[in-house]
């Protein structure tokens, strides 16, 4: 396979971001047909792109045409039209969070290995230039061993979130607040930095939208990661201000700063020698960046262009299932802790998991804040 033929499920903000995306990278795609419940919104996607559109998901995996789907639809979607699109023998590119539950992760990922196909989750800052230099630096040890970690990211979700009938922000629907879906990109991140984490402890805030049936709308979580490592996350989906994400890392030769808000959105100071005259002063390395908005298709082409090449190539995505499966699972060790105000570890989910599954997390949660 040389090209790989696209279909779009869902489009809304991400569907968007994926097709100027995929247009850019034609040599490899093509994008051929979209879906949307809401066919206005599927007309004008399909017609900014030049695709087709269908009535519902289950045509557009039914046609021969279509090699691969982009899943952006809300959340508690993502496991039903995976798993179908996977038995339709399609490879699948699934926004994040994966799922809201580990089961339907579970299931995701037995339908894509039961039936060949490559499945990716579209975790666009795992892509994101700035990031995977980070990574280089800390994985060489040019800042030592890392011993603190905060992240933070937030964006103003008012709108949506103020809209009772709206899935986001709603457990049932979008299995949480913000911490599920704006933690699970800083956790994605810090995961990838530092692996496995030993226990969280989590605070949820209700301080804007008071709707009955929405969630957090603010959030902050403390890590301790099984390398000792310890981490603050904060995410909010009440910010006066563009989107912003910023990441600090304090080891024990020096410090990262990164800002996707600055034109050269990486700092770093460290005093080791191999830094050569850099060392002991503050040093802004060249990478491939734009401010906000621009990190977002710069960091989809990169995204979209690995799920191409793994299909064209026959090769596992660098993000597998089971990473971005690690991420949700952090987020409900979050949430887990916030209802039983008590500091968690991955047994005491994996025991929650076994006797009533991970969706009895969300029962009760619109209802829990600080």
């Amino acid at each position: 396979m040389k090209q790989v033929k696209i279909g779009v499920a869902g489009c809304g903000a991400a569907a968007a971001h994926h097709s100027v995306a995929c247009r850019e990278i034609s040599d490899k795609v093509k994008l051929v047909v979209a879906y949307d419940a809401n066919e206005k919104r599927a007309r004008r996607l399909a017609k900014t792109h030049g695709m087709e559109t269908c009535e519902d998901y289950k045509s557009l995996l039914a046609r021969n045409d279509v090699d691969a789907v982009i899943v952006a639809l809300p959340h508690y979607l993502h496991e039903e039209v995976t798993v179908a699109a996977c038995e339709a023998g399609k490879h699948v590119l699934c926004e994040k969070p994966m799922a809201p539950t580990l089961e339907e992760c579970d299931a995701m990922i037995k339908a894509a290995k039961k039936n060949g196909v490559k499945l990716m989750i579209a975790e666009n800052h795992r892509f994101l230039p700035a990031h995977v230099l980070i990574h280089d630096y800390v994985s060489r040890g040019m800042i030592g061993r890392v011993l603190l970690a905060r992240a933070y990211e937030g964006v103003s979700e008012v709108s949506d979130l103020s809209k009772p009938e709206h899935w986001k922000g709603n457990p049932k629907l979008a299995g949480g607040g913000v911490l599920m879906d704006a933690g699970v990109h800083r956790l994605s991140v810090l995961r990838w930095l530092f692996g496995e984490v030993d226990s969280v402890y989590c605070w949820l805030a209700k301080q804007v939208i008071k709707l009955e049936n929405k969630a957090e709308d603010n959030a902050m979580m403390f890590l301790k990661f099984e390398n000792g490592t310890i981490a603050e996350v904060v995410v909010s989906f009440t910010v006066i201000s563009p989107p912003t994400n910023r990441l600090e890392l304090y080891g024990t030769e020096g410090t990262v700063l990164e800002d996707h808000a600055w034109k050269y959105p990486v700092q770093i100071f460290s005093t080791l020698k191999e830094m050569g005259d850099k060392r002991h002063q503050w040093y802004t390395p060249e990478v491939e960046h734009q401010p906000f908005p621009g990190y977002y298709p710069l960091s989809f082409r990169h995204e979209d262009e690995h799920f191409a090449d793994c299909i064209i190539n026959d090769k596992e995505p660098e993000y597998t299932p089971e990473m971005a499966k690690g991420s949700v699972a952090t987020v409900l060790m979050g949430y887990l802790s916030a209802k039983t105000g008590k500091m968690v570890t991955s047994k005491d989910l994996e025991e929650v998991a076994s006797n009533k599954g991970t969706r009895s997390i969300f029962e009760g949660l619109e209802k829990i804040s600080i």
